[in-house]
This record gives structure tokens, C-alpha cells and sequence, in this order.
């Protein structure tokens, strides 16, 4: 298996040495490039197309959710204007935050993030995050669930708050609630779905339920199907959002 493709874009010097040092004697990882401030790390996207971003909120001349929005952004455009080839998967961002601010965790959503870890994440969990993102899946920390579960409870259609900025959080529709009463998940979907919250990969999934990962991603596919979720993110939401799971 080649290693996972990591750029770090992280303004504090001893924080991307540790992270680049650990991360490399762990195995599995290779790191092909770092920058210290926004605009270099979008360059740096854009030259060494990693596989995961790790992207620190709290850069100096552009916050991590606003470089986020901008390179994925990029993308798109590129997208558009360019004829369909055959290339490695999108690089895929983690957003490194020191604190569990609501504005913060709700603009990374908002911002195309595929993945949020706290800054005191250990090195297990980092980790995991990676392997997990980097298979396209996202991974959420439990902190940052939590404050997404707290916000999504105060949502209403007729809060005022901005479709664009609450789209994964938003109300539950009226078909989505009858397609759960006609389909409702099963016990096992449940603990997978917890797990799932958790930020776990399949594998990890399979090792705790005792499951193979073929089963696991059966599990997977039924709970998007019965969530009317796109991906894994959405599903966590609208789970936390439904309180199937805590």
C-alpha cells in the first residue's frame, strides 16, 4: 500500500516539525510539503496535489476555513474548464482547531472541510483521520460533534441563519422523516452509525463489531440510503440531528 500524501499547513514552526516527525516515524504517511501561511499553502496544494491537507485554523494571513473555501473553490473552477481525465483522487482537507468554537466548527462545514480534529487530537486518532479521510470518507471529531449536534437542536426553518451556510446542518424535510418512519434503521445500523459519529474507518468498525468490512460497508450504504444522506458527514449530522445516536 503507498504511503498517504500529506501536506501541513501550519503557521506554529515546533508544531509542523512534531507533526511532520511523528507522522513519518509512524509509517504509512509521507509528508511532500509544508508552508507556514495561507497563500503558500495554496500553492503548495496546487504543485503537490496531496492526498490530505492538514489545514491549521489559526494561519496569520488567512484563516484555514477561508483557505478552504478558496482552494476548493479553485478546484471547481479548474474543473469546469478543463476535459474529464483520469486523475489520482481530489486532495481532501483536515482542519486542525484549537478550540470547539461554534462559528469555527459551522464555517469549516460550510467551507467544503472533509474532515475536523481538535489541535490536542493524539497521534492514534490523527492518525486514523487521515487514513479515513484520505479513503474520501470524513472523519469528526467527537468534540466537534458534539457542538454540532447542540447547534443543529437550535435550528429552526425560521431562525434567519443563511441557507448556504447551514446546509448539511439543516432542518430535517418532511420526506426525509417518513422515509426513517417507513425504513427505520436497524440495531446494528445504529451501532454502526454510532461509530460512524465516533469517527471511526470501516476497519476500524469491523475490528469493534466483530464484522468484516464488507459487511461494514453493506451497513454503510443501507444507513446513507435510509438517511437520504450523500456521505458519511451528512449522515452523522442528520443522526445527531434526529437523535438516533448520542
Amino acid at each position: 500500500m503507498e504511503d498517504i500524501r500529506i501536506a501541513l499547513i501550519e503557521d506554529h514552526d515546533l508544531t509542523r516539525v512534531g507533526m511532520r516527525t511523528a507522522l513519518q516515524q509512524r509509517g504509512g504517511f509521507k509528508v511532500v510539503g509544508e508552508a507556514a501561511n495561507a497563500i503558500e499553502g495554496l500553492k503548495l496544494l496546487e504543485t503537490t496535489k496531496p492526498d490530505v491537507a492538514i489545514v491549521d485554523i489559526g494561519l496569520p494571513d488567512m484563516d484555514g476555513v477561508e483557505l478552504t473555501r478558496r482552494f476548493k473553490g479553485l478546484k471547481t473552477e479548474l474543473a469546469e474548464m478543463e476535459e474529464p481525465v483520469h486523475e489520482k483522487p481530489e486532495t481532501r482537507v483536515l482542519i486542525l482547531t484549537l478550540q470547539d468554537d461554534e462559528e469555527v466548527v459551522l464555517a469549516a462545514f460550510a467551507a467544503g472541510a472533509d474532515s475536523y480534529c481538535m489541535k490536542d487530537v493524539s497521534l492514534d486518532s490523527l492518525a486514523e483521520a487521515l487514513r479515513v479521510t484520505s479513503e474520501g470518507n470524513s472523519w469528526i471529531d467527537p468534540a466537534i460533534a458534539r457542538i454540532v449536534l447542540q447547534q443543529a437542536r437550535q435550528l429552526t426553518p425560521d431562525n434567519g441563519v443563511e441557507e448556504d451556510k447551514t446546509v448539511a446542518i439543516s432542518a430535517t424535510e418532511p420526506e426525509y422523516n417518513q422515509m426513517l418512519e417507513a425504513y427505520p434503521l436497524t440495531e446494528r445500523e445504529l451501532e454502526v452509525l454510532q461509530l460512524i459519529v465516533d469517527g471511526c474507518s470501516n476497519a476500524a468498525i469491523a475490528e469493534k463489531l466483530y464484522i468484516t468490512v464488507g459487511t461494514v460497508k453493506t451497513h454503510v450504504r443501507n444507513i446513507l440510503n435510509k438517511l437520504c444522506a450523500d456521505d458519511r458527514t451528512q449522515a452523522a449530522v442528520r443522526a445527531l440531528r434526529a437523535g438516533l445516536v448520542g
